[in-house]
């Protein structure tokens, strides 16, 4: 099983988070007003640090701009890019047309309740070229992304019954409620978690024993 740290903006986050025995860490590049965004040069450093730790980088991103987006991709040498906010079919596709072969692309579906807002597109990604889906909760005033806002599991397993990808978890995923979600764990595309906020210390920063704690119990639930 995949766990994914998101949002770490230092190389002591980075390495933080290497030690946790986490596999990906999650990069933002082009999240307006997001208390993680990177400029370009900062994404290709943290990038390269935590490769050389051993973590695949994820660049996190809302932009639609494929062709700002293939550019990063190269410089910062990232292996996934997490589309997160409403790109369209249309952007995905170009953006898996632009970028290097072997590039993972990573859809989040919205899900506000039980309602899953790209409901409709979901084949449309699929065509279009995504390798997996990452379900994510909307809150009611429809900000998305490091909520800490929580699916339930029988939402979740519907709208992965309803696809046909690989899925990943987001949203107020902790070391406590891994048991809240036991059709989802045994569910045969589910591929991992994403946390963020269950990962930091009360400064705010990603911390090794926090994110071990979470790694360790979802992997051992």
């Amino acid at each position: 099983m995949l766990v994914k740290i998101c949002g770490a903006t230092t190389t002591a986050e980075v390495d933080a988070v290497a030690a946790s025995g986490a596999d990906l860490i999650g990069l933002w590049h082009h999240v307006p007003g997001g208390h993680a965004d990177l400029t370009l040069d900062q994404l290709t450093a943290l990038s390269a640090r935590a490769r050389s730790a051993g973590l695949t980088p994820v660049l996190v991103t809302f932009s639609a701009d494929t062709g700002a987006l293939s550019a990063a991709v190269r410089a910062a040498q990232v292996s996934w890019v997490q589309l997160h906010g409403f790109q369209t079919p249309g952007v995905l596709r170009a953006l898996r047309a632009q970028c290097p072969d072997g590039l993972k692309i990573a859809k989040v579906l919205h899900v506000r309740d039980d309602t899953c807002l790209e409901g409709r597109l979901t084949g449309a990604y699929e065509r279009a070229g995504a390798d997996c889906f990452l379900f994510d909760a909307v809150t009611g005033d429809g900000r998305i992304g490091s909520t800490a806002q929580r699916l339930d599991d029988t939402t979740v397993t519907k709208l992965a019954d309803a696809t046909s990808l690989p899925f990943l978890l987001a949203g107020g995923l902790g070391p406590d409620n891994h048991g809240d979600f036991p059709a989802t764990r045994t569910h045969p595309r589910f591929l991992g978690i994403d946390v963020d906020s269950a990962a930091r210390d009360a400064d705010g920063l990603l911390n090794t024993s926090r994110a071990q704690a979470v790694t360790h119990a979802w992997r051992t639930s």
